[in-house]
């Protein structure tokens, strides 16, 4: 599933990088993945993306 389109970011690649940095901020995660938000709509998406991976860990 897409998570950013402005990106092109996947949500399997936002666990990855959450996963591997046990990253509690999506722009962290972003930059991990060397991008950054631009319209920002991603971003409550995001972090519950990292939430259940921390949740999970």
């Amino acid at each position: 599933m897409v998570v950013c389109v402005c990106n092109a970011i996947r949500e399997s690649q936002l666990r990855d990088v959450a996963r591997d940095g046990q990253l509690r901020c999506a722009k962290a995660a972003y930059a991990q993945l060397g991008r950054k938000p631009k319209c920002g709509q991603c971003l409550p998406f995001a972090r519950n993306i990292i939430s259940d991976v921390a949740a999970t860990a």
